[in-house]
């Protein structure tokens, strides 16, 4: 195991020495934390953490080895991995390999043996901060300061898209619905044929005229990465969809896009939800349910259109987590309802988006 000192350098010039463990080398990224204490696999092969240097608050990863057929996506998005502890031997049986295996095949730099209690508490005091993981403190210059507090991610849902859409063999089931994939959770496509229904990828570049060629019954826009903003085209394109009043659900990133594409505005948050463990409140009911998370940017609420309205908030901070819009058959939501690995308690919100296509009409009661 190689031990050597490499080193966390934050923008406002914070430095955190640690050891180096996966791929030797340097990387650059916006420095983000989750409180997840499993489901670190799924973590790694989240498209939506493109651009990011991931740090885990809790203490021991890699105990159970890596799993491929947990993964999220194909492989890694991320541009750092920061643990307190990483577990050299783990121990399950389905493992079929080690976490340091892996992030040196994917080119992942690792970084371990720092106190990730100090980080996660600046990161919440000061916001989530650009930083880089250099191999020596020579590289820690005021050069590196100041590109650290220009560099922004770019092109993240472009770069994690599929390239083009990705149809579906024909079959007897009932219901085809289009995934548009900005990123999306290899989960969500696993509930969906999970409650019979065909799905076709479609890719971030497609137009609204595009999907309706492909006769769906439904939409589902994903999750995925970076700035809502930055995605003016993709926009446009939710927004004509929309018009069409077909049936609709937004999850996470698409949550934001449905939003952006009805004129409303979207906020970074100080430092995101990111976790398994953030409860939620559905409005109409007043039920809270615990979610699993991961965004930095949050849709404000402060100006809706009279045709849509909140569906759910954190309950810890009050920010929408989820909005339906009355006068169409759609609704959206923040938190990732698919919860992999996490809690399932949203999971019937899958059975609604299925009945608003003509299933199981008593779904949408739950």
């Amino acid at each position: 195991m190689d031990k050597k000192e490499i080193y966390l350098v934050l923008a406002d010039g914070t430095v955190y020495t640690g050891k180096s463990f996966g791929a030797v080398a340097e990387t650059m990224g916006e420095v983000v934390f989750t409180t997840g204490m499993t489901g670190y696999l799924e973590t790694l092969t989240d498209p939506s953490y493109y651009g990011q240097i991931v740090v885990q608050t809790f203490p021991l990863i890699g105990n159970y080895g890596v799993i491929p057929s947990d993964f999220e996506s194909k492989g890694p998005h991320l541009k750092g991995y920061i643990v307190r502890e990483w577990c050299e031997t783990p121990s399950n049986f389905r493992a079929e390999g080690t976490l340091d295996a892996f992030l040196k095949e994917r080119n992942i730099v690792g970084l371990y043996d720092i106190d990730t209690r100090s980080l996660t508490r600046r990161l919440r005091s000061h916001g989530v901060m650009n930083g880089a993981i250099v191999a020596s403190k020579d590289k820690i210059t005021d050069e590196l300061l100041d590109t650290l507090k220009n560099f922004r991610v770019v092109d993240a849902v472009p770069s994690v898209s599929p390239q083009e859409s990705v149809g579906s063999e024909p079959s007897k089931k009932k219901y085809k619905v289009a995934l548009w994939d900005f990123g999306a959770k290899a989960y969500i496509e696993r509930q969906l044929l999970d409650r019979g229904c065909d799905v076709v990828r479609v890719d971030c570049h497609a137009k609204a005229e595009d999907i309706v060629a492909l006769n769906v019954d439904g939409v589902l826009l994903s999750n995925g990465p970076g700035d809502p903003a930055d995605n003016p085209e993709v926009v446009v394109e939710v927004g004509r969809w929309l018009e069409r009043k077909m049936p609709t659900l937004g999850i996470c990133l698409g949550h934001q896009l449905m939003a952006l594409s009805q004129g409303i505005k979207t906020e970074k948050l100080k430092y995101g939800h990111r976790g398994a463990n953030q409860p939620v409140r559905e409005l109409p009911t007043g039920k809270v349910f615990i979610t699993s998370q991961n965004h930095g940017y949050a849709v404000s609420t402060k100006e809706l259109p009279p045709y849509i309205s909140p569906l759910f908030e954190n309950v810890n901070d009050g920010t929408c987590e989820g909005l339906t819009y009355q006068g169409y058959p759609a609704f959206s939501v923040q938190f990732h309802p698919e919860a992999a690995g996490g809690p399932l308690d949203t999971t019937f919100l899958f059975d609604r988006f299925i009945a608003m296509m003509g299933g199981n009409s008593d779904a949408a009661k739950k």
